[in-house]
């Protein structure tokens, strides 16, 4: 029960982190792995 939960905690967490980086990667090619890993700083900084 706990390993189900936790794994649809990171699915929630990495989708939108995927996307967004996805995104970035997108619009501003040099800094794409930055800001995925600002994202992923900020929410483990919680």
């Amino acid at each position: 029960m706990v390993r189900s939960s936790s794994y649809s905690t990171v699915n929630t967490v990495i989708c939108p982190i995927y996307s967004v980086s996805k995104w970035t990667s997108t619009y501003s090619e040099p800094l794409p792995s930055f800001g995925t890993w600002l994202i992923v700083y900020l929410l483990l900084e919680r």
